[in-house]
């Protein structure tokens, strides 16, 4: 008997219609929320927009930007650590110290320590674990001893100024040459270079007001040197101080318990 084709056995080309609706949702979802996302940073841009016209006016726009840029610091010692959005507001506890552009302080104090500069007394250089003052060891030191010498200090009172305004933490690094030393008062170079290191961070703390939680010192005996230890110039070059002002990078370098309490 011929069976009677009703409208159960049709097909439904109207189908895709469901898939279709579904995609068009999502797709409104995802505009809205870019939207709500472009509405919560409008305040970021405000800020952003007052502060370099400040910064304009002031001459100090790397360090004010970065302020607002940059935001707290956050656990991986990045910038930005507020974030918001529709979410709300998010902070992330500060770990780290707000480190600041160093290139506007390098230039005051080349400007500042001009006269030691000329002379070969100082050199100043931004390496990239941060902002790095060179005292050779005539400037601050007789040869084979710790003592400074009083005619550095209007040099160093300059240089304790910046360290006082900086955030960013500070290494002094006692540096010697190759030849042997062996005394009553220093029984190697490794000695007489940490000895100098302490020396030096005595009269910035005791003196000039720097504070010893914000200083750290090291030496290095012959092991980093600037130059070939087979002449009498090179030799000079490598028996030197070097105040480091350190960024982000150089901050790395420390111990964590140091990290954290800055």
């Amino acid at each position: 008997m011929a069976r009677r084709k009703g409208h159960d056995g049709a097909e439904n080309h109207e189908r895709w219609l469901v898939s279709y609706a579904d995609f068009i949702t999502l797709l409104f979802a995802f505009f809205v929320v870019m939207f709500a996302s472009s509405q919560a940073d409008k305040g970021k841009a405000a800020q952003v927009s007052e502060s370099v016209k400040k910064a304009l006016n002031s001459q100090n726009l790397p360090v004010a930007v970065a302020a607002i840029l940059g935001g707290a610091v956050d656990n991986r010692g990045q910038g930005n650590a507020e974030m918001k959005g529709p979410g709300g507001d998010k902070k992330v506890t500060q770990t780290a110290p707000q480190m600041i552009e160093l290139q506007s302080s390098m230039t005051v104090l080349t400007k500042e320590l001009e006269t030691e500069i000329r002379s070969g007394t100082l050199e100043i250089t931004m390496e990239a674990r941060g902002l790095t003052l060179s005292f050779r060891q005539a400037a601050l030191f007789p040869s084979g001893g710790d003592e400074i010498s009083t005619e550095s200090y209007p040099a160093v009172a300059k240089v304790a100024e910046a360290i006082k305004k900086i955030p960013n933490p500070v290494r002094l690094e006692g540096h010697t040459d190759s030849v042997p030393i062996h005394n009553a008062r220093f029984r190697s170079n490794w000695e007489l270079s940490a000895a100098r290191s302490v020396a030096l961070l005595s009269l910035l703390t005791e003196r000039f007001g720097v504070s010893n939680s914000h200083v750290s010192i090291a030496g290095y005996a012959d092991t980093a040197p600037l130059a070939d230890n087979d002449s009498d110039e090179g030799r000079s070059r490598n028996r030197r101080v070097d105040i480091v002002i350190l960024n982000e990078t150089g901050l790395k370098g420390e111990p964590q318990a140091y990290r954290a309490a800055k």
